[in-house]
């Protein structure tokens, strides 16, 4: 579990097809006191730790998790966020997030509102529904308020600190990110089918 609250930029240094795809990330973690088979989630994806050196991690990624990210875009220097798993006794700054990664969204618009820049993101049909004004989504693992809701398309309010501290300075018009809806949308969704 992890609370999409981004702990550190890393960068992608090797991205190697082997079946699986394999990839090698920098990070500004202390290594030495992070287990082999530690979560970590990347960019919102839940990864384990298969590899380790100093200032680096290795993990591994199937075809399904590739297929339902936007992880075919991990090419070297590609920054992406980072976050360690949730320890018992941990603040929870953001809201839950699993790390399990829905589908993706589009960036459709970009504005500058003051400091802050406004995004406009398109979300999957499918998961739309799941979006609500003033309720939680992780965006390329970051936990962020969704701001209005028009259909499939949503905004999302991003200040200055977040674009310092994430990679969400640098997002651009067309842009696909990773979508974990929150997991309470998701039960309640699921208990109005059942009804």
């Amino acid at each position: 579990m992890f609370t999409g609250i981004v702990t550190d930029v890393g960068r992608i240094l090797e991205a190697e097809q082997r079946g699986d795809l394999r990839a090698r990330i920098e990070t500004r973690y202390d290594m030495s006191r992070v287990d082999m088979g530690a979560s970590i989630a990347c960019d919102g994806v839940c990864l384990t730790v298969v590899g380790k050196g100093d200032g680096w991690f290795d993990v591994d990624i199937s075809a399904e998790t590739v297929s339902k990210t936007n992880l075919t875009s991990w090419a070297p220097g590609k920054r992406v966020n980072l976050e360690r798993s949730l320890r018992v006794g941990d603040e929870l700054g953001g809201h839950i997030v699993s790390g399990h990664v829905d589908g993706v969204a589009e960036v459709i618009s970009l504005k500058d509102e003051g400091d802050s820049t406004r995004v406009v993101l398109r979300a999957p049909e499918a998961l739309a529904r799941f979006i609500a004004s003033k309720g939680s989504v992780a965006l390329n693992g970051t936990s962020l308020t969704v701001n209005e809701v028009d259909g499939c398309d949503f905004g999302i309010n991003f200040i200055p600190h977040t674009k310092k501290v994430t990679t969400w300075g640098d997002v651009a018009q067309g842009d696909m990110v990773n979508l974990e809806i929150d997991t309470l949308a998701r039960y309640v969704a699921r208990m109005r089918e059942m009804e």
